[in-house]
């Protein structure tokens, strides 16, 4: 088998777990209109009904795994690796093998920046990206990027997402009996989630008035804002200090209570994909009862992130993207976790307690240099939730993956830490 770095012309992929729909399948059809190779691994019926021709299925348990993908690294010949997410069980040891033979692993993950955008990076995402975290790198880097011309809008609906997600699930479980050992990354299972889009849906009216009494209550008082995140996303699980969200909403409510001015207020806004059946409203108010700021903190199911994100004095957050909303605003922004953004001069680079006081803004010009470099390195333009932004998507991912690899990670990493 030739050596996995060197380049060659014959370059042959392999699919593990993509995000619902028909993605995967219609970029695999792309890539090889241009002659390069791509298998599938099947690792659960789900992943079976997106890719509506033969493929190989694994259907061992969770321990044969390594072995198994790593023959069928060797026996195919595999050079390249694509998958969604990088945290989930199976995408872990996958990375891990590729490590070990050379193989490149291209990682596709939701936007950094939103909408419009997919991340696809090379050998990791999110805190696994080797992305330099060096401001200055990012000024010099920037400099040399064509300015970014004209590009139409990617447009979505949310209905077919529901669709394509749904499929995908229903597969998942009636076709259980053929992948009997699938171990799933999620952490709730797919029925009580679609009873909490159900219960969401019912209780819109409700949600709505209740963002909007929570609003009236803050009036034109300052505040600091924290989007909540997803407790079973990656970025809280594995890439943060916190084993869930509620416990970095008590640390930040906690911290608020001992060190914010007593004329500032806390509005904390629910994720907008939150279906659980967890008592956000409930939980935040008496914890904030029990620490005497009852008055001062605010909770929301709605209202415009990116007009909050403007307005606020502050922006606090574990890891979110939505903090790119407040850096493109010039809100100044403390992260709890470990981010992409997480740049010296980008973000506040003190403990939370310091940051109620005298938030500092982010530097004059660096978050467009950043932003310069997140898009030329980091983002394919297109998204999953229509036809055309699918399309787009395929497109922007055989441009960057049928591209001779150029690896970026060389000088990214060497002052990965040099801050």
């Amino acid at each position: 088998m030739p050596d996995a770095g060197e380049e060659r012309d014959n370059r042959a992929f392999v699919f593990l777990q993509g995000p619902p729909g028909p993605l995967l399948h219609q970029l695999a059809l792309s890539m090889r209109s241009r002659g390069v190779v791509v298998e599938r691994i099947n690792i659960c019926a789900g992943d079976r009904i997106d890719w509506p021709e033969p493929a190989t299925n694994f259907r061992g348990s969770f321990r044969s795994w390594p072995v198994f993908f790593d023959n069928f690294l060797r026996e195919h010949e595999i050079t390249d690796i694509l998958l969604f997410g990088d945290c989930r069980p199976y995408h872990v040891t996958a990375r891990r093998l590729a490590e070990l033979r050379g193989i490149r692993v291209h990682v596709l993950e939701e936007g950094y920046l939103r909408p419009h955008w997919m991340t696809l990076e090379l050998g990791g995402v999110n805190g696994y990206s080797p992305l330099n975290r060096c401001s200055k790198w990012f000024v010099d880097h920037a400099k040399r990027i064509r300015p970014e011309g004209f590009l139409p809008p990617v447009t979505a609906s949310f209905r077919r997402r529901v669709r394509d997600t749904a499929r995908h699930y229903i597969a998942v479980h009636a076709g259980a009996f053929a992948y009997p050992h699938y171990k799933t990354h999620r952490a709730d299972p797919p029925l009580i989630e679609a009873a909490g889009w159900i219960w969401k849906s019912i209780r819109s009216s409700a949600r709505a008035r209740s963002a909007k009494a929570g609003m009236e209550r803050l009036g034109k008082a300052p505040f600091f804002l924290l989007p909540l995140q997803l407790s079973g996303d990656y970025q809280i699980r594995n890439h943060s200090p916190f084993p869930d969200m509620p416990a970095a909403t008590s640390f930040v409510l906690e911290s608020f209570a001992a060190h914010a001015d007593d004329e500032v207020h806390l509005l904390i806004k629910a994720h907008p994909l939150e279906s659980s059946f967890f008592p956000w409203g409930r939980f935040i108010a008496k914890r904030a009862r029990q620490l005497g700021i009852g008055e001062r903190v605010h909770f929301i199911d709605g209202g415009d992130l990116n007009e909050l994100a403007g307005k606020a004095r502050g922006m606090v957050c574990v890891n979110s993207t939505s903090a790119t909303l407040a850096l493109a605003a010039g809100t100044p922004v403390c992260t709890l976790g470990d981010a992409i953004y997480n740049v010296p001069g980008l973000t506040f680079g003190g403990h939370l307690d310091e940051f109620w006081i005298d938030p500092p803004e982010p530097a004059e010009g660096l978050y467009q240099a950043f932003r310069k470099v997140l898009v030329d390195r980091c983002l394919v333009r297109g998204g999953l939730a229509s036809e055309s932004a699918v399309n787009t998507l395929v497109e922007s991912m055989t441009e960057r993956l049928c591209a001779r690899v150029v690896d970026q990670t060389v000088e990214s990493s060497a002052s990965a830490f040099a801050k």
